[in-house]
């Protein structure tokens, strides 16, 4: 007999580790500068060895509920609402871990509330000590993000009044509504697809990603699929026009959501000739344009949302892209060529094109339901765009966990969520080498606990008694 397993067990194990997480976050999370510890003294030194031990935790709960949910009896999707609920509940009054984006969010709703254009200047030009939370590198930099969100965070700003406690309880609550979206939809879009409305919940709303970048990030992702999520539920059913809508202010959260158009139009036209999806496509674009038209105007922020998409991004990060541009870059300045410059917007223009290649390839040729090529044309977004963040894996997964054909897809899947779970330091900083050192001591911890329990579970052989 192996380690006994059921949903109380799994419930209980996460809810331990994301105790851990944010305990060990209240000392080496994303904390206000004047909360800040030195990261070698040792409240911070456990808080991180803390945080990965809740990591580790989590995804061992959260992979042995896989295998309950593939068992003989698998729990109903609304047991499984309640596990996501009893998950997140340690998460909600942690401070923002593994991402400091939450404070460019806060300073960006008080530029607006302040009537300072953030499409032209970054959290710098509003001053004070809530732009002197935001990442230095994002300090210049004018916001990507559409004015749906800017809305939403200048009215936050506006109740909370600038109050960083507040400020911060209020982006983590929206985000949980977000959450609270995805997961009202998974079941609906997975019973459309022909997939396991549970396997769907575990894979897309369970999925350690969420938990860590969504609830405790806090990640205006979060609003972005919940409304594309819900949008979809609307665009099969019987109201399109809803549907349309709710994928626009999606698209305005964040820009990938846009894709969710192209979905629409291929679940309205489904099994239909050419005439149909004339039809339906002007249908979906008349309402996504007044919807734009509509939401800018009310936002009051203008239409310098269209050029911020080209926001420079982080020169350190994870993109294929973005690597390959770097490292062309420096072989190309070791020879001493003029080129060095361009090798960056090169690969980056490389990624935009086969990104369209990929596109193509999967609504033209390969042609899997609307809902699955959506998932897997927002992964092809996320892997080849100019900036890769973990979350970002979260785009592509949702819809994938609601519309995957088999369980080799889930289960290859779960398996990239897991690594990607463990690859950001609860800080949010670049790590170094005595981090990375504390961090992985902490999951080896855990795994060691682990180990234990299931040892101590083990039905004990009989000893067998001497004979003379």
């Amino acid at each position: 007999m192996g380690f006994p397993v059921d949903l109380r067990r799994c419930q209980a194990l996460g809810l331990a580790g994301t105790a851990f997480l944010a305990l060990g976050g209240e000392t080496a999370g994303a904390l206000p500068a004047q909360d800040f510890l030195a990261p070698g003294s040792v409240q911070a030194v456990l808080g991180l060895v803390g945080v990965y031990f809740g990591v580790v935790l989590l995804i061992a709960a959260w992979v042995l509920l896989g295998g309950v949910v593939r068992g003989p009896e698998p729990p109903t999707p609304r047991s499984l609402l309640l596990v996501l609920a009893v998950w997140a509940a340690p998460l909600l009054l942690a401070p923002p871990l593994f991402s400091r984006d939450v404070y460019s969010y806060l300073a960006q709703g008080a530029m607006v509330d302040a009537h300072i254009d953030v499409y032209a200047y970054g959290p710098a030009q509003l001053g004070g000590p809530l732009a002197d939370e935001v990442a230095p590198v994002w300090q210049q930099t004018a916001t990507p993000y559409g004015p749906v969100f800017l809305v939403v965070a200048s009215v936050l700003s506006a109740l909370t009044r600038g109050q960083l406690p507040a400020g911060l309880l209020g982006m983590r609550l929206i985000a949980l509504l977000g959450v609270a979206l995805m997961a009202a939809a998974l079941p609906r879009l997975a019973r459309h697809s022909g997939a396991d409305p549970a396997a769907a919940l575990w894979l897309g709303a369970l999925n350690p990603l969420v938990l860590l970048h969504l609830v405790a990030g806090a990640h205006n992702d979060a609003i972005m699929l919940g409304l594309l999520g819900v949008g979809l539920v609307a665009a099969r059913g019987r109201w399109p026009v809803l549907g349309v809508v709710l994928i626009t202010l999606a698209a305005l959260v964040k820009a990938p959501a846009a894709l969710g158009l192209v979905a629409v139009v291929a679940l309205r036209s489904r099994g239909r000739g050419p005439r149909a999806v004339l039809r339906h496509t002007v249908t979906t674009t008349t309402a996504a344009a007044t919807t734009t038209v509509a939401a800018t105007a009310a936002a009051g922020t203008g239409y310098g949302w269209i050029a911020a998409l080209k926001t420079p991004v982080s020169p350190h990060n994870w993109s294929p892209t973005s690597l390959l541009g770097r490292v062309t870059g420096a072989a190309l300045d070791q020879l001493g060529s003029g080129l060095a410059p361009f090798a960056l917007p090169a690969w980056h223009a490389a990624g935009l094109l086969l990104t369209a290649a990929l596109l193509l390839f999967i609504w033209l040729r390969l042609r899997p339901g609307p809902v699955y090529a959506l998932g897997l044309s927002l992964a092809a977004v996320a892997v080849f765009g100019p900036a890769v963040r973990p979350w970002y894996a979260l785009w592509g997964l949702f819809l994938i966990a609601a519309a995957a054909p088999t369980g080799s897809v889930r289960t290859r899947v779960a398996a990239a969520s897991a690594v990607l779970a463990l690859t950001v330091l609860p800080s949010g900083a670049p790590a170094d080498v005595e981090q990375v050192i504390l961090a992985v001591s902490g999951g080896v911890l855990a795994l060691v606990v682990l180990w234990q329990a299931h040892q101590a579970a083990r039905p004990q052989s009989p000893v067998r008694e001497r004979t003379a």
